[in-house]
């Protein structure tokens, strides 16, 4: 039975090869001050800077900027981007980049108004803000965390290397976000590639959670396919435009709430791969690759009739003469092949992991329980020791 739900997305989407046009019907909603929020200087060599710069600037907008958001943001960059905030009176937060932009301008954007340490009150007691709320805008450049129409909000604390990540509500949520495939073609092979795990491991969280056959999973199932194909395409051309876009729409429905609806939703890959991120800095969707086989063959019996399913829709695995555990067993196969073929990264090892980390890395894994499973402190040192290889 589909369990009880409502749902709220206040996200405006403006999708396609002109889709920046649209910041000039979203600018004159907000005050002058705008903060814009970018990541290493990508987009000062591909020109979109510039070209946001100019956007903001016949809107007679005045703009101060917040650069240099890394990978994975951390609370030292998130207090100094509240400080910017705050200085410049800001009306607006516009993040330009990928995920990791789009996740640190919502930090800052719960956090200018709050009177307590953002890191304590957000990631550790994982309250919701009590405070006014900075509206935040997106121009994305990476597709994969699904950031630019959700809440989440995941940062990382160097100083104990804790990642943790919070799914803020509606309110959090940006107002809107430009997503223009061709901004994606700019980046390095290997971080398209992660960004498309990302997406798929989005969609596994949420489908391998349940018994039910309902909407959800049809959903999710017709994503998976849909990232599975496309990836294959950008792996081997990745400026095709119709491959790019979409895989950029699926990252967007993979992580805006409409499939978790009816689903408990699981996250231990999540969880697994932002411990270990927290200790490598190692590239988000990587962590996510390198821990999900061994995972997945940890709950597989727990979950064996969803595994089964997820063989033979997904995959196209050929059940006749075979026990449900083989079939299962055999959509897992597919699935590292298809891994292995885009090229994923496949093990924490080649990520900075060693085993002397593993116990400490375990102690950093949170332990949810909307899964077939809920893990033990033994199963995942067995996990994490088995994701070395």
């Amino acid at each position: 039975m589909i369990g009880n739900f409502s749902y709220l997305n206040a996200t405006k989407l403006y999708f396609g090869d002109d889709s920046l046009k649209f910041l000039n019907e979203e600018l004159p909603k907000y005050g002058k001050n705008v903060v814009l929020i970018y990541g290493g200087g990508s987009i000062k060599k591909t020109g979109l800077y510039d070209d946001v710069l100019s956007v903001l600037k016949a809107n007679g907008k005045t703009v101060f900027e917040d650069g240099g958001v890394m990978p994975n943001p951390t609370t030292d960059k998130l207090r100094e981007g509240v400080k910017i905030a705050r200085d410049a009176k800001a009306d607006l937060l516009l993040a330009v980049g990928g995920g990791s932009c789009c996740d640190y301008a919502k930090a800052v954007a719960v956090s200018v108004n709050c009177d307590e340490d953002p890191w304590d009150k957000y990631f550790l007691r994982f309250e919701e803000p009590s405070c006014e709320i900075l509206p935040v805008g997106c121009v994305l450049t990476m597709a994969g965390t699904g950031s630019e129409m959700n809440g989440g909000s995941v940062i990382t604390d160097s100083a104990t290397n804790t990642k943790i990540g919070h799914v803020f509500g509606s309110e959090v949520m940006p107002k809107f976000s430009i997503l223009n495939p061709k901004y994606t073609m700019s980046l390095p092979k290997y971080q398209m590639i992660a960004g498309i795990y990302d997406i798929f491991s989005h969609i596994c969280e949420q489908y391998f959670s349940g018994d039910d056959t309902n909407v959800s999973d049809y959903i999710a199932e017709a994503l998976m396919k849909s990232v599975i194909d496309a990836s294959r395409v950008a792996v081997k051309n990745p400026e095709d435009y119709e491959a790019r876009s979409n895989i950029m729409w699926a990252a967007t429905w993979a992580l805006n709430t409409l499939i978790a609806k009816g689903k408990t939703t699981d996250w231990m890959v999540h969880m697994l791969g932002q411990a270990v991120g927290g200790y490598t800095d190692a590239t988000h969707g990587m962590t996510l690759a390198a821990v999900t086989l061994p995972y997945f063959r940890c709950i597989l019996e727990a979950g064996l009739a969803k595994f089964k399913r997820f063989a033979t829709e997904v995959w196209n695995v050929n059940p006749e003469g075979k026990t449900d555990k083989e079939v299962a067993e055999e959509g897992l196969a597919a699935l590292e092949a298809w891994m292995r073929e885009i090229g994923l990264v496949m093990n924490i090892t080649d990520l900075g992991a060693t085993e002397d980390m593993i116990e400490d890395i375990a102690d950093k894994v949170i332990v949810l329980t909307g899964g077939y499973k809920v893990l033990t402190r033994d199963e995942i040192v067995k996990v994490l020791r088995e994701s070395l290889n």
